[in-house]
């Protein structure tokens, strides 16, 4: 064992076999776990939680404990496409069909497409679409990136501050160290503004992740073309970038594959997604506290 590694203290951990030690400690602690529990604490989860809290074992004991007990209540892998769909209609959240150079899934989010106050349903959509990028990881891999297209985005389709604390609470308490780096594609210098706000509900680890990129600055441009190969992003960029009833065919059999992962008992309820046209949605009301989410 390392001299630098203290079980059950703080300190980080120099060589994987530091970091198994700390795990073994972690599991140990928490006690014997069945069912999906079990299932989700994985080696590589209790490493991602334990990094989220700098290694300090109590602390991430205590984090892991609240997210099992918060799955077990909210069920994230029983959210299934239907449940989402009124949320997913314009594209405002989405997994895309391709991954960065590294093999990270990506999650795609034009904000200026807001189109419900549902704030319950927007949590529920874009915690659904967190279970499906990590469904759709490929081995070895735990993070994903958050492209964020400001195009459209108003006052007016801001989220509300209310919104946008119950948001970053959820993904970064049960979704630790998934984030691999959020761009921020072309936002408006109010929303500027607006992030001095959103801020301080990050972590400051998570905040570090996040990127302004503007299209006419070669310079943040780089960050793109660093991170995607040449054509690759362009089209989550384009006007016509989401076919709703292509996504939803997509998203039913991503569901099937869900089931057989979490063991749930029987297949996914595909039964047919209203047209477009039928669906029921809220209107947007404007205001002036209301501000943009980012991740």
């Amino acid at each position: 064992m390392s001299p630098k590694l203290r079980l059950g203290g703080v300190g980080n951990p120099s060589t994987p076999a530091d970091e198994d030690v700390k795990v073994k400690e972690l599991r140990a602690r928490l006690g014997p776990l069945t069912g999906r529990s079990l299932q989700y604490a994985t080696d590589s989860c209790l490493k991602r939680y334990l990094n989220a809290r700098n290694w300090n074992i109590k602390k991430a004991e205590k984090m892991i404990r609240e997210s099992l007990k918060w799955r077990a209540t909210y069920k994230p892998e029983e959210i299934c496409w239907k449940d989402v769909a009124t949320e997913t209609e314009t594209g405002k959240v989405y997994r895309a069909n391709f991954h960065d150079k590294q093999g990270h899934p990506v999650v795609v989010m034009h904000p200026g497409r807001q189109n419900t106050n549902n704030r319950e349903g927007q949590i529920r959509q874009l915690v659904y679409t967190m279970e499906n990028a990590v469904l759709n990881m490929p081995p070895g891999q735990e993070q994903m990136v958050w492209l964020v297209d400001f195009k459209g985005w108003t006052l007016s389709k801001a989220v509300p501050i209310k919104t946008v604390q119950e948001t970053a609470h959820v993904l970064q308490l049960h979704y630790p160290e998934r984030l691999y780096v959020a761009i921020l594609y072309n936002p408006p210098h109010i929303f500027e503004t607006f992030y001095m706000i959103v801020k301080p509900f990050l972590d400051p680890t998570t905040a570090a992740k996040v990127k302004f990129v503007y299209s006419d600055n070669a310079e943040s441009m780089k960050i793109l073309h660093t991170l995607f190969d040449k054509g690759e992003v362009e089209p989550s960029l384009a006007a016509d970038d989401f076919h709703f009833t292509e996504y939803g065919r997509q998203m039913q059999n991503d569901d099937e594959r869900t089931a057989i992962t979490w063991n749930l008992g029987g297949e996914a309820d595909n039964s047919p997604v209203p047209n477009i046209s039928t669906l029921k949605l809220e209107p947007v009301v404007s205001s002036s506290e209301r501000i943009a989410i980012t991740g």
